[in-house]
């Protein structure tokens, strides 16, 4: 179809080389900036995901639960399909620049939370309310511009909250459901949409809840069931990882019809995939981020980048290992080509357990999928509050979005992932004139609250040596 190869061909152009350079560039820059204090303190963000703290400060929500309603949306079935299609394209190669792409994607996951607290503000409701749009409007020096380049934000996250973030994935799940239970998708639909209502239309604190539960559970789950494909196939986990890393700069693609890939086809997937996969860069985990109890904009940076911690370098490169030590990217399938997307994912679980392997990938498909449509809801409500200066609408807009789910998962709508693709990608063009333009203030906050931390450890100390003093 014209229209459809119409929007095939701005996608392209949209996740091209040009704009995968300026999110990755992006992460590079801010992380020297920083002088890698992001990487320096990824240990202390880990802790402090899972520590209890801030709870009496302003917020909706702990620092804890605003990291796995991002995680919601950020885990989704690109961490199972994508990164098999990154290697079936690219080869093996493309997890090692995936994995470059996640280290410096941390700095700027960690950027774009530092400004969404920076410059919340609380809503009519009672809520807080931030991201993107709010710091492009309230920090950028012309107001005018910083207006206009919130909208444009916000009209790219409600498109894609619509479309990748809810019914391209209820369309996965729908195969998913077919292919594994034999579930008609229209079934499989009107099922997906009565869970979803039951947490979006219950607001943030509903959706952090069940996320909160749900998302270490569901990547707890599918990261063993990895794990012990990988524990099966030990022997070749050292020649898989070879593979890896010496593809990476030789370029190797799957058999088949992709055979013979560069390295610059290597790079291209692995960055995409790792861009696609963590989000960092494209401004939609920082409204997450705004809704967190903290009392510093940089300790939440510090939990939020915990996010593309998690999202690629955990569970994106158990599916690739998976694949890489059972060797099943080197396979055709029956027609000769190359297997891609989920079908390779699938025959690598059911190289080391047999017959399971379809059931491992359909599970994780919908649980991740689920997840994501949670994550999403969220965003696109705040994008239409932001546009609308009010949470009149907010109602409306979650019954439309569950209703949504019904229609992705019943109606074929390549135009419409084609669609939000791009939209998509679009969303990053402001949230990085966002990041560049507002850097040094993202440096101010670093720096004052690394005083800080250096300031507690100081008090701390002298309060140890005080008291082994007094018990002497």
């Amino acid at each position: 179809m014209p229209i459809e190869q119409g929007f095939e061909k701005i996608s392209a152009f949209a996740w091209g080389p040009t704009m995968l350079v300026l999110l990755v560039g992006t992460g590079v820059f801010l992380t020297v900036r920083l002088r890698f204090v992001p990487l320096r303190m990824l240990g202390y963000g880990i802790r402090s995901a899972f520590t209890k703290t801030g709870e009496k400060s302003s917020g909706d929500i702990t620092p804890f639960a605003a990291l796995m309603t991002s995680l919601a949306a950020t885990i989704g079935t690109g961490n199972i399909a994508g990164v098999a299609a990154a290697i079936a394209v690219g080869g093996p190669g493309a997890v090692f620049w995936m994995w470059v792409a996640a280290v410096f994607g941390i700095a700027t996951k960690y950027g774009e939370a530092v400004l969404a607290v920076k410059y919340r503000e609380r809503g009519e409701d009672g809520h807080m309310r931030g991201g993107p749009m709010y710091a492009l409007e309230k920090g950028l020096r012309s107001r005018r511009l910083g207006r206009f380049l919130g909208i444009a934000f916000a009209v790219f996250t409600l498109i894609a909250s619509f479309g990748i973030g809810n019914m391209a994935q209820a369309g996965a799940v729908a195969q998913a459901a077919g292919a594994a239970f034999g579930a008609p998708p229209l079934t499989a639909g009107i099922l997906l949409c009565a869970l979803c209502a039951l947490v979006i239309l219950g607001g943030i604190r509903s959706v952090a809840r069940v996320a909160s539960r749900f998302v270490p559970l569901m990547g707890g789950l599918y990261i063993l069931c990895g794990l012990v494909v990988i524990a099966l196939n030990i022997g070749h986990l050292g020649t898989g990882l070879a593979s890896i890393f010496a593809a990476a700069f030789t370029g190797q693609a799957a058999t088949g019809a992709f055979a013979g890939a560069s390295v610059m086809a290597a790079i291209r997937c692995g960055v995409a995939r790792g861009v696609f996969s963590n989000e960092a860069g494209l401004g939609s985990a920082p409204i997450a981020a705004a809704a967190a109890k903290t009392d510093s904009p940089a300790r939440q940076g510090f939990v939020s980048m915990t996010g593309t911690f998690f999202d690629t370098l955990v569970v994106c490169t158990v599916t690739a290992l998976v694949i890489a030590c059972t060797g099943v990217w080197r396979q055709a399938d029956a027609a000769g080509s190359a297997q891609g997307g989920a079908a390779l994912t699938v025959a690598a679980f059911d190289a080391a357990l047999p017959g399971a392997g379809g059931y491992i990938v359909s599970i994780g498909l919908v649980l991740f999928a689920f997840s994501s449509i949670l994550g999403w809801s969220y965003y696109g409500e705040r994008a239409l509050e932001y546009l609308l200066q009010s949470n009149r609408a907010v109602t409306g807009y979650r019954v439309v979005f569950c209703a949504a789910v019904v229609l992705g998962a019943a109606v074929p709508l390549e135009i419409v992932w084609r669609f939000s693709d791009t939209a998509n990608a679009l969303m990053a063009l402001p949230n990085l004139v966002c990041l560049l333009c507002l850097h040094r203030v993202i440096e101010s906050e670093t720096k004052a609250f690394m005083n800080t931390l250096k300031k507690e450890k100081r008090d701390k100390t002298r309060q140890t040596t005080a008291e082994k003093s007094r018990h002497r």
